[in-house]
């Protein structure tokens, strides 16, 4: 989103939470980046939203940004809040769903 101030340019210091924004009754993600090895996500889950139960055949590492969320990672859930990380070991059954609007970074290592 070239020249937009809402998202400001990625090779700029940027804050975490300005890297996506709310939407009522969605959930929005942003790719920041995308390679063969890896990725990083930013997402943004309004009240109530959430993903559903899920398996991935890669560990993934969950930040919360803003806000807080109960992530289940094989029938365990915890309430995760700001500034806290989550791992998401690969293969293991895992969801999310928002106790309030949050944000988070989503980091999936595929090596």
């Amino acid at each position: 989103m070239p020249n937009d101030p809402a998202f400001p340019p990625l090779s700029d210091p940027t804050e975490l939470s300005r890297l996506v924004d709310y939407q009522d009754g969605a959930v929005v993600s942003r790719a920041i980046i995308k390679k063969p090895t890896g990725t990083v996500t930013a997402f943004a889950f309004d009240a109530g939203e959430g993903l559903s139960e899920h398996t991935a055949p890669f560990d993934a590492l969950v930040q919360l940004v803003e806000g807080s969320a109960d992530i289940t990672v094989s029938g365990q859930t915890s309430r995760v809040t700001a500034g806290q990380i989550l791992l998401l070991p690969a293969g293991q059954p895992h969801a999310l769903r928002a106790a309030g609007r949050f944000k988070m970074l989503l980091v999936m290592i595929r090596d």
